[in-house]
């Protein structure tokens, strides 16, 4: 018998689908994510609701929102269980989020019984395998660092980012299906982020802004990183993040080997590099479950 699409997001408990859509919160590594399943049914959202539904204030609390939704055709061409569509807790939708997939391959291998899921998302087919208990790996990539795909508004180096803000110099930018800069830093600590992300994050220069990582080397094998996250806020973890940060090391040769250990404010993952791809693995965790009301104007 073919589970449910919707045996993890319904409790069976009564509820209005007119007003209440089930959610699950979860989060890797502290990077929270509200999960809804639309592959039956979904109400259109708009950008207020999705930050109220995100503001831990106003509505449940997240660092994205999540959709699933069927597959397209090319999605379903290439194994995809479903489409995941991201969005910011400023209602803008974004192509990638590596801790978002390895949330939500956990509940789609559980829900099939599977240890391998596809997910499609804006940025192409995502393939996820059981890591172990409560741990997801995720491929990722490919990486460009084109100027034109990160997307920068004119030609610049992009392994060597004419931009200046406090201790961030000499960046890397590079587009992981989103677009990020990396900065090397000799003390972590001694960055802040918040302070000086916002001006490179909304530089002019970035097409679509970006995602701002502050990355110390402690050694050959392991990172330590800090993401300004577009569209203005410091998250516990950024999945691809580390997949920029580690291979914007690796273009510096500033480590070692394929595997790299990233330690970041929420945990610690490990980035694997094969070329321009990359295998995320992490931890996942489920928060809890409910359901959201969208406002009356929708």
């Amino acid at each position: 018998m073919t589970p449910s699409h919707t045996a993890f997001f319904r409790e069976p408990w009564s509820f209005n689908p007119t007003f209440e859509i089930p959610f699950i919160k979860m989060h890797g590594v502290r990077n929270a994510f509200v999960i809804l399943d639309g592959r039956e049914h979904m109400r259109h959202l708009r950008s207020p609701d999705i930050e109220r539904i995100c503001d831990a204030h106003a509505g449940v609390g997240a660092d994205e929102l999540l959709v699933l939704e069927p597959p397209t055709k090319a999605g379903q061409a290439a194994g995809a269980a479903a489409f995941m569509r991201i969005f910011n807790i400023d209602g803008r939708e974004v192509g990638a989020c590596g801790n978002a997939a390895r949330c939500v391959a956990y509940l789609l291998m559980n829900e099939a019984r599977a240890n391998e899921v596809r997910i499609e998302t804006a940025a192409g087919v995502l393939a996820c395998r059981d890591g172990g208990p409560m741990t997801v790996s995720v491929e990722l990539g490919p990486i460009s660092l084109d100027w034109r795909r990160v997307p920068l508004s004119q030609p610049a180096d992009t392994l060597d980012l004419p931009l200046i803000s406090g201790p961030l110099a000499n960046g890397v930018a590079v587009n992981v299906g989103n677009p990020h800069a990396v900065f090397f830093v000799s003390s972590l600590a001694n960055v802040d982020l918040p302070t000086h992300g916002p001006a490179i994050q909304t530089h002019p220069l970035f097409a679509e802004g970006a995602n701002v990582g502050a990355a110390e080397i402690v050694d050959e094998y392991t990172i330590r990183l800090a993401v300004w996250e577009r569209p203005g806020i410091l998250t516990q973890a950024c999945g691809t993040g580390a997949y920029a940060a580690v291979f914007a090391a690796h273009q510096r040769n500033l480590v070692k080997g394929s595997k790299v250990t990233v330690h970041l404010p929420g945990g610690v993952m490990t980035v694997a590099i094969d070329g321009d791809m990359a295998t995320m693995t992490g931890p996942v965790s489920f928060c809890y479950r409910g359901y959201v009301s969208p406002s009356s104007g929708n």
